[in-house]
């Protein structure tokens, strides 16, 4: 029996998503409850990995079992909250795979533009600059559609493209949310995509920059990374 679960986590309180011998992780940390809860040594398989510190609204995995427990959902929250909680559990097909039956994905990144405040310093990226936020608006645009983003990627892959549907700059009050949705993003692609277009917005760098890095993937260009802090994996769709 296949079973999907969609839940969140906060991701300050992990070394990210992927199980780690001595570290505490989002993976290892779900597969103990489950196998403490089956009396057996249960696996799961997420849809994708989050590095140390990048949170998820509505991560999903799935695993594999031979036998039913009731009430699971409440029993995983009593042993993982609160920094993990499962919001869903669906049996699924057998055929369904949390990372290859993916669509697209959304993430989300938040900043705050106002006055520093250390209680948000695990949830927002928090600049101590001006940001024009109509230059970063233009240059987000250059961004949407198939590219190679090898400029924009961490670490060697066979294949660096991918497309993105919308991106979205949003600012409530002294926040900015940007949110990204694409069929897939690669590592440290979101946080290289922001600190983009924060050179941007800073007037460090123009747009046109970022159109050459896209256009000359082999000519490798690499402009500051966003930390973690603001970056949350926030839809699946499948």
């Amino acid at each position: 029996m296949r079973i999907k679960i969609t839940f969140s986590y906060d991701g300050s309180k992990f070394n990210g998503f992927q199980r780690l011998e001595n570290l505490r992780s989002v993976q290892k940390e779900i597969e103990g409850a489950l196998s403490n809860i089956f009396n057996q040594e249960v696996e799961i398989k997420g849809a994708g990995r989050t590095d140390a510190g990048v949170h998820a609204n509505n991560q999903v995995a799935h695993f594999d079992v031979d036998k039913n427990v009731s009430n699971l959902k409440q029993k995983m929250n009593n042993i993982l909250n609160p920094d993990i909680y499962i919001k869903k559990l669906n049996v699924v097909s057998e055929k369904f795979h949390a990372r290859k039956s993916a669509r697209k994905k959304e993430y989300i990144y938040r900043i705050n533009l106002g006055p520093y405040q250390s209680s948000l310093n695990d949830y927002y990226y928090q600049p101590r600059y001006k940001i024009d936020l109509s230059l970063m608006r233009d240059a987000a645009k250059l961004f949407i559609g198939t590219h190679d983003f090898k400029n924009f990627v961490a670490g060697k892959r066979d294949d660096y493209t991918s497309t993105i549907y919308s991106i979205t700059i949003i600012k409530t009050f002294n926040k900015l949310e940007l949110r990204f949705i694409g069929v897939g993003f690669y590592r440290y692609m979101v946080r290289n995509l922001v600190g983009s277009l924060l050179e941007v917005g800073k007037c460090r760098i123009k747009s046109s920059e970022i159109k050459s890095m896209l256009d000359n993937p082999k000519k490798e260009i690499k402009l500051p990374t966003a930390p973690p802090q603001g970056l949350y994996l926030n839809k699946i769709w499948y």
